[in-house]
């Protein structure tokens, strides 16, 4: 499992070649270090090697993720116990490829039938604002109000404001499918928590 944070500040892109790779934080290097291993190692691989840079994932079987939940998580929590919702202060602007965890299950069985190596991007294609997670939510739970908090001191400078996979390279490997929308990932994920812990089982 690779990350979109090996693209930093996605200033030259979010294609997967070294010439769009500057991570902003260790995490970020960390994904980048192994990535640039697989690269070197994969002429003489003898088996599938196969590398997929995960966007904004959300939706369930993610309560043992804590903090590191999603903002979907995370804000539907919130509106439950306290009817508001916080927001960095300029998440109208922070937009990010938010994709549902279905979608990552299809790309991880597509590659698992084509048994195609190499590094490949897995998110929609599509940026979208914090604040549409939260009004979409809003819209679901009938009220709730979003309240906009300081942005962290210790997070500038190492905090991806946008990120927008590019999807060429995963589509010439043979991914066809649609994504989910926002809207309707939010939807179902909203029905789950709502009937449930988030769990299926």
């Amino acid at each position: 499992a690779s990350s979109a944070s090996v693209y930093g500040s996605g200033k030259t892109g979010f294609v997967e070649k070294r010439e769009a790779e500057y991570p902003l934080n260790v995490y970020g290097f960390s994904k980048f270090a192994f990535d640039n291993y697989v690269r070197r190692i994969l002429p003489q691989a003898k088996s599938q090697v196969l590398g997929l840079r995960y966007f904004n994932v959300y939706g369930p079987q993610e309560n043992h993720k804590g903090r590191m939940a999603s903002v979907a998580f995370h804000l539907f929590h919130q509106l439950q116990e306290t009817g508001k919702m916080r927001l960095f202060e300029g998440s109208a602007h922070f937009r990010r490829d938010f994709i549902h965890v279905a979608d990552t299950v299809k790309i991880n069985l597509h590659f698992y039938e084509s048994k195609t190596s190499g590094i490949f991007n897995a998110g929609t294609g599509k940026a979208r604002s914090f604040e549409e997670i939260a009004t979409t939510l809003q819209s679901l739970h009938g009220s709730g109000e979003i309240e906009s908090i300081p942005f962290p001191e210790d997070l500038r400078g190492k905090y991806q404001e946008f990120t927008e996979a590019g999807l060429e390279n995963l589509r010439e490997a043979g991914y066809s499918k649609d994504f989910m929308s926002l809207e309707e990932g939010v939807r179902q994920y909203y029905e789950l928590l709502s009937a449930t812990d988030g769990r299926y089982i």
